[in-house]
Parts: C-alpha cells; structure tokens; sequence
C-alpha cells in the first residue's frame, strides 16, 4: 500500500521558496510523499489585488523537472498553487528520451550522447528553460541533491569499471542547461555560485568536481533579459555515500577575490579602486585577484561580490545587485556596504558565510556521520537554516542540534530510502511489542 503522504505547512519558519524547494528535492530523491500546504504564504504579493505566495515559474520550472526524473504524480502543480501534492515513483529511475507530448512526467528529460562512432556514452544532457529570468541558481538548488545522490539506471548510464569503493562503478557524466536569470534581485548570482558554493562543495564537502559556463546573463532589471548557464558534473558512484565533514578551523584570510559587472571601465575602476582601498586598510597583507571585471552594456546593470578566501580553503562572500542607475556617491556606498557586511560576516568567525549556511544542510543531512558546520558567535542560524534543517528532519527522520550539528542519516546512493525507513519503523515497533510483552 502506497504511504500517505508527509504534510508539511509551507508557512513553517520561513514560509517560502526555500521549503518548497528542499522537500521536493529530498522527495524526488527519496521516494517519500508530500504534501505542501500554503505554498510561500509567508511572502507578500507585489499588488495588493493578488494573492500571497503560490507557485511562480521558477518554482514551477523545478518541480516539474523533478517530478518527470523521478516519475512522480502531483496535484496542483501550476503557476500561483499554494497547495502541491507530490508522489515520486518508488524505485524509480532516469527517465529517458520519450515521443509522449502534454504529459509532464512521461516527456524529456535525459539525452543521450554518445562518441563519434556511438558505441560509448559521452553524457546526458537536459534543459530546464524559463521564459522569463528567474534565478538559474535558485532552481540548480533545488536539482541538485537530486542529480548527485541519485543512481543512473544500469541500461547504459555507467561507464568505466571500479571507482575504488566496493560495489560502485563510477557514473556517466551530466550536462545540465538551465535558461533564466543568472544576477537576480533576492538570489544567489552565478557568481557566487562560482566563487563560493561550488569550490567549498567540492574542496570541503566531497562533491564530485561541477563546472558552471555562462552561455548568455540574465538579468531581472535594466529591461528584463533571459539568459543561460550551463552546468556539468559526475553523480557520487551508484551505492556510494557521502562522508562526514566538518566546518570548525577557517584559518587566516589570504585572498581577496574581487568581482565587477558594470556598464562602463569608468564606473569598474572606481568601484575597483574604492573596494581596494577598504579591504588593503582591513588586510594590508592579502592577495587581491580580479577573476571578472565585466561590461554590462546597461547602465542599471552593477553587481560587485566580494569573496574572502582562508588558508584552510574556506569562503566567505558577501554582495550586491544595483537596482538602479549606477552614479558616483552610489560607486562608494556599494563599495562600503559590501566590504563592512564581509567584515562582519569575518568577525563572526564562522566557517561560512550566512548565504551558505542553509545550502549545506541537505549535504550535512545526507551525509554518513556526524557533519559539523561553524557558524561562528553563538552558533548563528539565518531562518532559511533553521529551515532547510526542519524540512530535512521532517523527511528524513534525523536531528540537528542548537549548534548545527547533524548525525546524517548516511543515504547510499541509488537507494531505496523509502523501504529502509519502513524497515527501520517495523524492527521500532517489533521491539517495542517485544519489550510490552517481558514487561507483562
């Protein structure tokens, strides 16, 4: 008999997107039913004649991806929803290329590529495309634990032999192009994307190494544009599992890597200059890299993100995304804001910054073992955290301490998590009927 399926009020803590977005994922992943109930219903709307929350195309762009890879059934599963049922198909696998048309769980999701000759499999590739610019990196938040803890079915989605652990086999690679905005308002930009979550989940989580490519930018203002991003990665090896980590030593800041978008050299060399001289007067001794000073071609176009770099390979960035017409006096608060919210972010002393934390508690949650994560003074939690945490714990079945700490419940990929946790629930309960009886 199918589980009913696990409600979750999407007005809990946060109330919004990022609910939405981890237990769909973890859903997809897992096999566990949900059901979401007040879909973002803790944002306002943006006219007073239009309902709070509901689904917009972003969201919607995600969860329809997810819900054809892992085959599910939803209900509600349209723009403006504030109520979404979503059931994957236990067991499920990639869903490969299909002719079905009007039919969201049975349409395209993976290509084949093959090599010249067709005899080896290069890749899969799949595209996820918004007509208008919601965030790229909003909706790779929420594919992400899907595309590397779920195993690729075995009719021609491995490739290669051993990977070195006992029973996996290394996995076919993924191209993943996502059409939307890449520097939008109240998002992560493909920058820090770049510069700060990919190196840290690679280099301090254990991730399989991701590389991002900006085919085109998006833009949310400045005339609304819709760009593309495009993302390659390996999935962790079928029957694999992510090991432990721990966030707990930063180590002294050695680089400083500084990045500018703006519509003119005028305008990125005097935010450069001013950006230099704050940071120089905080950290005489460091390395200052500029990996992107770029034209925008528009003048309400200006972004600068500013990214610190520890001697135990930490980041920490903090940014900003100018809504309006770029002049001088707006050159140097954007310079201030920047360098001051790091320097804060800094003499915290946490591991991370606050825009990291809740993107590492799905690996925290999946991991095997006890995964720490240094927030800093008094153990800081943004409520996008303390969030993510409580939709984890939900369909997971774990906990997270005050400190962040998480004993993960150690998914192996490929798994079906689903039939472990009735497994787990029904030795409870014999032990438990088992106990009633010694005790009568």
């Amino acid at each position: 008999m199918a589980p009913k399926p696990l409600t979750l009020d999407g007005r809990t803590l946060e109330g919004g997107g990022q609910l939405l977005r981890l237990a769909v994922s973890l859903s997809a992943l897992t096999y566990f039913p949900i059901h979401i109930t007040s879909i973002r219903a803790n944002r306002a709307p943006r006219r007073a004649s239009q309902p709070a929350g509901g689904l917009k195309a972003a969201h919607l762009a995600a969860v329809e991806w997810l819900a054809r890879a892992s085959q599910a059934d939803t209900t509600g599963m349209e723009k403006g929803s504030q109520n979404l049922e979503f059931r994957p198909l236990q067991g499920g696998k990639f869903v490969r290329e299909t002719k079905k048309k009007n039919d969201v769980t049975g349409a395209i999701v993976w290509r084949d590529v093959y090599d010249v000759d067709g005899s080896r499999l290069v890749r899969k590739e799949t595209e996820i495309k918004l007509d208008s610019p919601g965030s790229v990196c909003l909706i790779l938040q929420a594919i992400l634990p899907y595309l590397l803890f779920h195993s690729p079915d075995a009719a021609g989605s491995s490739v290669g032999t051993s990977s070195g652990g006992q029973g996996t086999t290394s996995s076919v690679p993924l191209r993943v192009t996502i059409n939307g905005g890449t520097n939008v308002s109240k998002s992560p930009s493909i920058e820090y994307i770049s510069q700060v979550l990919i190196p840290m989940l690679v280099e301090k989580v254990g991730i399989p190494p991701i590389t991002s490519q900006i085919i085109k930018r998006g833009w949310s203002f400045g005339r609304a544009d819709v760009g593309a991003v495009q993302f390659d990665l390996t999935p962790l090896p079928s029957m694999s599992k992510l090991s432990e980590f721990n966030f707990t030593e930063r180590g002294e800041v050695t680089r400083m890597h500084v990045s500018i978008l703006a519509s003119d050299s005028a305008a990125r060399n005097t935010l450069k200059k001013k950006v230099i001289e704050r940071l120089l007067a905080r950290h005489p001794d460091v390395e200052m890299l500029f990996p992107i000073e770029e034209d925008t071609k528009n003048g309400a176009r200006l972004y600068l993100l500013i990214v610190a770099e520890t001697c135990n390979g930490y980041r920490l960035g903090r940014d900003c995304l100018w809504e309006r017409k770029s002049n001088a006096s707006m050159l140097e608060t954007m310079a201030n804001t920047v360098t001051k919210q790091l320097e804060e972010e800094l003499q915290r002393g946490g591991c991370v910054d606050e825009y990291m934390q809740d993107q590492l508690v799905v690996f925290q949650a999946l991991a095997e073992g006890r995964s720490v994560v240094c927030s800093g003074k008094d153990m800081y939690a943004t409520l996008h955290t303390k969030t993510a945490r409580w939709v984890a714990e939900q369909l997971l079945g774990l906990t997270f301490d005050k400190s962040g700490t998480c004993h993960g419940c150690g998914f192996e990929v490929g798994e079906d998590f689903l039939a472990r946790r009735k497994t787990e629930r029904d030795v409870e309960e014999s032990a438990e009927d088992l106990e009633r009886l010694e005790i009568a």
